[in-house]
C-alpha cells in the first residue's frame, strides 16, 4: 500500500514537472493577450519575453499610475477597464487624453526624456492594467529588433492622436468635435464624467450640456 502510494506521488510530481513550463508559459502569455493583435509581424519569442517583463496590476477608480513632478518610468496597457491622462491648471484638472481596453498609455514626454511629468495618469473605473519599465524596454529593444519597431509605432499612433486633438480644438466646432467622438471613441461618452468630456473637448460643461440637448 505505501509503495503504491509512493509511486502515485512519483506520477503525480512528475506530471507537475512536465505540465508546469507549458503552464507558466500560457500565464504569461495571458498578460498579453489582444496586446499585439495590431502587430501581427512580432514573433512568438518577442512576444513571450516582452510578456515576462510584464507586472500585472488591480486598480481601483480614481488610482493614480503617474504623478505629476515625478519622472515617468512606465508604459502601461489597459487589459480591462479605462484610465485617463490630465494635469492640473488653476486648480482645476484638464483631460489631456482617455485610454480604454486593448489601449497603451504613459506620460510620453517624461518617459522619453526622462524629466518630471506635467500630467497624471488615473483609472476612471476599476482596471486591470499591465505595465513595463522604460530600462525593461531597452533590454528587449537590444534582444529583439522587432519590439523596438513595434515600440516605433506605438509612438506614432500617440503623435497621431495628439494632432487629431489640436485639430479639434483649431479647426472644428464644439459640436463637431462631440460628434467626431461619439462616432470614433463612444464608450469614452459612457466611462468619463460630464466635466472630464467637456474638459477633453476643450468647452464649458454648459456647452457640452446645450450640445448633448440639441442631438
Amino acid at each position: 500500500m505505501i509503495q503504491i502510494f509512493i509511486i502515485s506521488i512519483k506520477l503525480t510530481l512528475e506530471f507537475l514537472i512536465l505540465i508546469y513550463p507549458l503552464f507558466f508559459k500560457n500565464l504569461q502569455m495571458e498578460k498579453i493577450h489582444g496586446m499585439f493583435d495590431q502587430f501581427p509581424e512580432l514573433s512568438e519569442e518577442a512576444k513571450g519575453a516582452f510578456a515576462n517583463e510584464l507586472e500585472l496590476l488591480q486598480v481601483e477608480r480614481g488610482e493614480l499610475l503617474e504623478q505629476e513632478g515625478r519622472v515617468c518610468n512606465h508604459l502601461y496597457f489597459v487589459k480591462d477597464g479605462s484610465a485617463r491622462s490630465f494635469y492640473t491648471k488653476d486648480n482645476k484638472d484638464v483631460t489631456v487624453s482617455f485610454t480604454l481596453e486593448g489601449e497603451f498609455a504613459t506620460a510620453m514626454y517624461s518617459f522619453i526624456s526622462r524629466q518630471p511629468s506635467y500630467e497624471n495618469i488615473e483609472a476612471m473605473e476599476k482596471s486591470t492594467i499591465a505595465k513595463i519599465s522604460k530600462e525593461a524596454l531597452l533590454r528587449l529593444f537590444e534582444q529583439h529588433v522587432s519590439l523596438e519597431r513595434t515600440y516605433r509605432l506605438i509612438l506614432e499612433q500617440y503623435y497621431i492622436m495628439l494632432e487629431e486633438q489640436l485639430i479639434f480644438a483649431k479647426f472644428k466646432s464644439a459640436m463637431e468635435r462631440y460628434l467626431d467622438l461619439m462616432e470614433n471613441r463612444p464608450k469614452i461618452i459612457h466611462k468619463a464624467s460630464v466635466g472630464q468630456i467637456a474638459s477633453y473637448l476643450d468647452m464649458s460643461i454648459e456647452t457640452l450640456s446645450r450640445i448633448r440637448g440639441k442631438i
